[in-house]
């Protein structure tokens, strides 16, 4: 028998009645009623009430337990009365009357509340971690985050794929976000780098004959934390198959993700497949984003040529639209009932994001016409009216926003205006998961900063056109079999079908200024393989981390990591990073030389 329990603390119920228990775990909480001390004990599975009557000799000892000690208790399981039971607990129908209790871990006070939940500043909880894991939300977080990754682990070897481990100590890639060196001790100057993804790994084993690979892969970016991104490190069903296009990917993605959503996403229903696809400029033009939330049914309009035409005097709009800007439109359903502070509000709010504010027009019905109200009202005549009510597809009940700036910036603002005009209106709904795939990315997009053509996406992806073309090409109007899934406004996924031609590689990177000898050099071990016949092939690593910040309902996805770091990339728990001393400097071969 176990010394230290006969069952969890969730197990006991009316059909144990009488029986002599021994149950271990923290003590949770602790209610003295004088005569009585009522302990909630808690482990990983649950909770059970005891009691011990002030005739025990153990009841001096209970009553100065602190929080959170671990304690074994001996006792016999009892019926609560009707009156008292807790039908939230699965033992909320029986207590545990304590004969003995030992102490085998004593508790300091504590620096923050388990019991409750209340919010607490993030350092404290950061440093305290262990004792945040045990507060009921976030363990079950990690206990969901642990079922995933074993659903879709079992869900990959189903279909097929063979999981295998790719190395973590690599070489430095010149694409993408910094990289995490690594210094050599035997190769004095030399670094290794963190993977950021197994990216080449993944494709050289496709090219290496094996058919389908998967891994949970642990990725490693130097770039700044957000609530969906980790600072510094990710995990991501990395996955790649030989021979395919990219509607098998999709083929196979899909029913898994429809099932993961529909066992783990707590009754809200996930769209049917096949999920729709939407090219990268519809997304832009009508959703301002290439994650788009699907649950928001507003669409945006580009209406710079209603703005430009006499029908319309707004002179401010014109002239920014002389200059090459945009106007777009933000329809918004049922707002006749809305006081002007509404329109106010986001008009202010606008201005408060840096953008010049959102211009608007409040339709109603005045006899037989639908007229409009607002402060750009007069401006249209009765033509550029019905114009605007036939693009935008609206009605009496209905008023539409309107932001005019440069192209990029334009699309970029009424994005986000269109999801935060969506939850003022309450017309997102929440108890669904919209799932979407972004398709036909661009290759290349102008890097106003650097003054020069970079890569959009992946630059391992295969363009959209042959080689004896690919010259003849504006760069810019070149697309790539390249595809994002996306949930609920969230980019789960990058992927693509990889460019296995090399010398359609070649040309690729010679676009952004690579000549064929730097692509030889940075990239030896893949143009290697390619060089030896690869099939085609492609892949996508959906993110383990916002998959299921998504499932648990969360908004940051610190509250689905087990030990997160903060948004600076400060380990509070283990105090990293933190300084080494000298002799490891040198058996490096590294001098510190910080900046002032």
């Amino acid at each position: 028998m176990n010394i230290y329990k006969t069952h969890n603390c969730s197990e006991l119920n009316l059909k144990n009645k009488l029986e002599k228990v021994k149950l271990s775990g923290w003590l949770h909480r602790k209610r003295d009623h004088g005569n009585l001390v009522f302990i909630d004990l808690r482990d990983h599975y649950g909770i059970t009430q005891c009691v011990i009557e002030n005739k025990n000799k153990n009841f001096k000892l209970v009553e100065k337990l602190k929080p959170e000690t671990v304690i074994t208790i001996s006792g016999t399981v009892t019926p609560r009365d009707k009156e008292t039971e807790n039908l939230e607990l699965k033992t909320g129908s029986i207590e545990v009357k304590i004969d003995e209790v030992s102490v085998l871990s004593e508790a300091k006070d504590l620096p923050m509340p388990v019991f409750g939940e209340q919010n607490y500043p993030e350092e404290i909880r950061l440093k305290y971690k262990f004792l945040d894991l045990r507060r009921e939300t976030i363990h079950n977080n990690i206990i969901l985050r642990s079922k995933v990754i074993t659903f879709l682990r079992n869900k990959m070897i189903a279909n097929g794929f063979l999981e295998f481990q790719t190395p973590i100590l690599t070489a430095s890639s010149p694409e993408g976000a910094r990289d995490f060196l690594v210094p050599s001790r035997v190769h004095p100057g030399k670094f290794y780098a963190l993977p950021q993804a197994p990216q080449q790994f993944k494709q050289i084993i496709m090219i290496s004959g094996f058919d389908k690979y998967f891994q949970i892969a642990p990725c490693f970016r130097d770039e700044d934390g957000r609530a969906d991104r980790s600072p510094g490190e990710h995990y991501q069903l990395d996955m790649e198959m030989s021979f395919v296009e990219q509607n098998d990917i999709f083929n196979v993605v899909e029913p898994i993700f429809y099932d993961l959503f529909t066992k783990f996403g707590n009754g809200k229903i996930v769209n049917q497949i096949p999920f729709p696809r939407i090219t990268y400029s519809e997304a832009i033009d009508e959703y301002g984003t290439d994650k788009p939330d699907l649950r928001n049914p507003i669409k945006l309009k580009n209406v710079t040529d209603l703005f430009r035409s006499e029908n319309v005097s707004l002179k401010i709009f014109k002239d920014t639209i002389s200059k090459g800007g945009i106007v777009k439109a933000i329809p918004v359903p049922n707002t006749h009932s809305k006081p002007r502070s509404f329109f106010d509000s986001l008009n202010n709010w606008a201005i408060g994001e840096g953008a010049s504010g959102m211009a608007y027009i409040i339709f109603e019905r005045k006899g037989d016409k639908i007229i409009g109200k607002g402060p750009i009202a007069k401006f249209f005549n009765e033509t550029a009216l019905k114009e605007l009510i036939k693009i935008c597809n609206i009605s009496e009940k209905d008023s539409v926003f309107f932001i005019c700036n440069k192209k990029n910036e334009a699309e970029k603002f009424s994005g986000i205006a269109r999801q935060k005009i969506a939850e003022e209106n309450k017309l997102i709904d929440e108890k669904n998961f919209k799932f979407c795939w972004i398709v036909d990315y661009p290759m290349y997009h102008y890097d106003e900063e650097a003054k020069k053509i970079d890569f959009s996406h992946n630059p391992f992806s295969m363009p959209q056109v042959k080689l004896e073309n690919f010259d003849k090409s504006d760069p810019l109007k070149i697309l790539a079999y390249q595809y994002d899934l996306v949930c609920n406004g969230y980019e789960l996924s990058s992927g693509a079908i990889r460019n296995h031609l090399p010398n359609l590689m070649y040309k690729v990177f010679e676009k952004v200024g690579y000549k064929k000898s730097e692509v030889d050099k940075k990239f030896s071990g893949m143009i290697k393989a390619l060089s030896y016949g690869a099939p085609p092939h492609g892949g996508m690593a959906p993110g383990i981390d916002r998959i299921v910040m998504l499932l648990a309902n969360e908004k940051n996805i610190r509250e689905v990591t087990l030990f997160p770091m903060t948004q600076n990339a400060q380990d509070l728990l283990m105090e990293a990073p933190s300084e080494v001393n000298q002799n490891q400097l040198k058996e490096l071969n590294i001098k510190i030389n910080l900046k002032k």
